[in-house]
């Protein structure tokens, strides 16, 4: 079991017996901090989230977005709380891989989990120039041509950078990485013809598919998405396995008692699941993926351990 494993495991296993915690909680707000910069996607879905929570728990949920730091002005924001389940931090797939690619200590250890929630797939998507129309095809030119082929990311350690990096370990092909300031400036250049290919969100990247600027060779989570259902996955079209999503969950600081978790995680799920934030998400290109706190628990392990074997292998370790 990984480090932070054990230790969500023994805070969990800790805080089991606290009788009476629950009772009469929530008594007022709770907060939610974030580690992004207002309007993005996971500001969205957590004001999205905010209405439904207060009618499960009777009391506002106030979403407080925190960004700089790579995420760790929030997380410490949230640790200094008190532990009493007023103060939460939503965390992404960012906040696992930046401690691995940085190398620096995973400040995730000192939290308890608490739900995942949402789960959004990206989309490989191909210059039309490439003239390739499926993953196998995608990689049959990349094996042809090994060292020619440019794909994009949002920068250097993130996570489409890192699906590209897996992508090309399992396909066993050579392309040079691009990396940019965002995904917006990939697109310009992947039309034009300078990259070949990029994985992108569903939504940023659904425009320029359906206008014929580019091609949409498959999605990269384990089952067709819900915005995209006609897209096949890579895992069908030649790379079995293969799943990268950018994902969101909540943790609670170590010590919060068992009984205010279980109450969260119950409002977060209702609230996940309710049909009109499910429409809501499906049109953000993101999907409910509603769990417990063991649940989340395993996955944060098998993110940790994915990504640690394609950082050392890709020899991004200490590069921010």
């Amino acid at each position: 079991m990984s480090t932070t494993g054990k230790l969500f495991a023994a805070v969990l296993f800790c805080s089991l017996s606290l009788p009476g915690a629950a009772q009469n909680f929530p008594e007022r707000p709770i907060r939610l901090v974030l580690g992004v910069a207002p309007g993005g996607g996971q500001e969205t879905i957590a004001r999205a989230m905010a209405p439904k929570m207060a009618t499960t728990l009777g009391i506002n949920l106030i979403v407080d977005t925190r960004p700089g730091g790579g995420g760790l002005i929030a997380i410490n924001v949230a640790k200094q709380a008190a532990p009493d389940g007023y103060t939460l931090a939503m965390i992404s797939s960012s906040n696992v891989i930046q401690p691995i690619v940085s190398g620096t200590p995973d400040p995730l250890r000192e939290f308890l989990p608490v739900a995942q929630l949402v789960s959004q797939p990206y989309l490989l998507a191909a210059t039309m120039s490439l003239n390739v129309k499926s993953v196998s095809e995608l990689i049959a030119h990349a094996k042809a041509n090994p060292g020619k082929l440019n794909f994009g990311s949002a920068g250097t350690g993130s996570l489409t950078h890192l699906a590209g990096e897996l992508f090309k370990e399992q396909a066993q092909i050579d392309a040079v990485h691009i990396p940019y300031k965002g995904t917006g400036p990939v697109y310009p250049d992947l039309i034009g013809g300078r990259l070949q290919f990029t994985f992108a969100t569903i939504v940023s990247a659904q425009p320029h598919v359906r206008a014929n600027r580019l091609r949409a060779l498959a999605v990269t989570s384990a089952k067709r998405a819900m915005a995209a259902p006609e897209v096949p996955t890579v895992a069908e079209s030649g790379l079995p396995g293969f799943e990268v999503t950018q994902w969101y969950a909540v943790l609670a600081p170590a010590g919060t008692p068992r009984a205010r978790v279980t109450r969260l995680n119950k409002a977060f799920v209702d609230a996940i699941q309710d049909p009109d934030l499910a429409a809501h998400l499906t049109n953000d290109g993101a999907e409910a993926s509603p769990g417990t706190p063991e649940q989340l628990i395993a996955h944060l392990k098998l993110e940790q351990a994915r990504w640690t074997r394609t950082v050392e292998r890709a020899g991004l370790r200490n590069i921010r």
